[in-house]
């Protein structure tokens, strides 16, 4: 469960927790105490009697899964599936979800049409709530969720003159700067674009993107090298910083950079250009250079390297060519 804290309002003490499901963010309530470690004792029976869901439909065990993850990343990406979701199943109690149910909505989506890995994310989410629910003892079991096969991943990445080009096409400095950062970093835009000038190591030439003091589980954030045109371009834009961010805009954070990109992308006759497209090209780039699978998991920060091997083994110079040699005859 997300950690509740006890806050002060006027003399009385309150407990306290985030709530992504509320507009101010954030729930409070008087804990009719105001010495602090009676509020310690009361607090923890009163925030789960509190954020304990009431009911038993999908809607219901949407709200209190978000609820349990606040401040991770999955329960600000489930406030928009549950927008695709919800005419569908919110009213429905989470046992009585049927494979019907779920086929129905493939097929929906597809005439809206939403890609089959959309609607594998959408579906895997519901998968996610209910499991959630089962293993809280909320629902007796959690019911089987058919899903679209899950589409291989795209594999579409481009070159180092692409990339040069790219830079070239794009008249706004912060894009620029995103793209030399993500492709030299391997970084996800979202890492990229949450990097603070505190976690950027001049003296001894490293970027952490993970950032220590958040808890919520990010996926592949790495400490890396910075290599010397990546260096030269943080130099110059350390010097004219406007705020704790490396990517800024009129003095503050960037939320998105795919239009940017998209637009550059277009201007150089690669309109398929994304700002995930930068990370998976400068991993492609490492194993055509004939780096180790295990040293470039490494670098993007993935926990498992059979990922690795599966997406990138492909690109390596090297790849099964003893094998190909063995069957001369």
């Amino acid at each position: 469960m997300p950690e509740w804290r006890i806050t002060k309002l006027g003399d009385e003490l309150c407990v306290t927790w985030d709530d992504p499901t509320v507009a101010s963010g954030r729930r409070r309530y008087r804990l009719g105490t105001s010495d602090p470690k009676e509020a310690r004792r009361l607090a923890p029976a009163r925030y789960a009697e509190l954020t304990r869901p009431r009911g038993t439909t999908v809607e219901d065990i949407w709200a209190g899964y978000r609820l349990d993850k606040a401040g991770r990343s999955i329960a600000e990406t489930m406030k928009y599936t549950w927008k695709a979701l919800a005419p569908w199943f919110a009213s429905v109690e989470a046992v009585e979800v049927t494979t019907a149910d779920c086929r129905a909505y493939v097929e929906a989506r597809r005439q809206a049409g939403k890609s089959d890995g959309s609607i594998h994310t959408e579906l895997g989410h519901l998968r996610s709530v209910l499991v959630w629910a089962w293993k809280q003892r909320m629902i007796p079991h959690a019911p089987h969720i058919e899903r679209p096969t899950k589409p291989n991943p795209k594999d579409g990445y481009i070159t180092k003159d692409e990339a040069a080009k790219l830079m070239d096409a794009t008249n706004a400095p912060h894009v620029a700067l995103a793209i030399m950062l993500m492709i030299g970093t391997g970084a996800r835009s979202e890492a990229a674009l949450q990097l603070t000038w505190d976690r950027v190591d001049f003296a001894r030439g490293i970027i952490h993107l993970r950032n220590p003091f958040d808890k919520a589980k990010r996926k592949g954030r790495a400490s890396v090298p910075i290599n010397g045109k990546l260096r030269a371009a943080l130099d110059v834009a350390h010097k004219g910083a406007l705020s704790p961010y490396v990517i800024e805009w009129a003095g503050g954070p960037v939320k998105s950079i795919r239009k940017g990109i998209k637009t550059a992308g277009e201007a150089i006759g690669r309109p398929d250009v994304s700002p995930h497209m930068l990370r998976h090209s400068a991993a492609v780039w490492l194993a055509e250079d004939g780096h180790s699978m295990d040293e470039i998991a490494q670098f993007l920060g993935h926990d498992n390297p059979r990922i690795t091997y599966r997406v990138y083994a492909r690109y390596s110079p090297g790849h099964l060519r003893k094998l190909a040699s063995s069957l001369e005859f």
